[in-house]
């Protein structure tokens, strides 16, 4: 029986099995027999189209969050470590002065 599938790309090789299917359809003859049918199922497919782009942008942007988030939080790790460096040096030279 034919079919129609829509449904997003998976996000990685390993998420094969999670992507959502967003239409599924078995699809018959009748259903482009008239201009009424094949409107119906068009509209149907169109639906699905905008649902994937949605999913999609959706995806996206949390990425792009999650990548921001990992870039400002390693900015923020370096940054607190450079800091602890130089009051290391700092604490090192004052008891070096004020050593005897």
């Amino acid at each position: 029986m034919p079919r129609i599938i829509v449904t997003l790309e998976p996000a990685s090789s390993d998420a094969a099995g999670e992507t959502p299917v967003l239409l599924d359809e078995q699809v018959r003859s009748v259903h482009l027999s008239t201009g009424h049918a094949a409107a119906q199922l068009v509209e149907r497919l169109a639906w699905a189209v905008g649902d994937a782009e949605s999913a999609e942008l959706a995806r996206s942007a949390a990425r792009d969050a999650r990548q921001r988030r990992q870039a400002v939080s390693g900015a923020r790790s370096g940054r607190s470590h450079a800091g602890s460096r130089a009051r290391s040096r700092r604490r090192d030279t004052l008891l070096a002065q004020s050593a005897p």
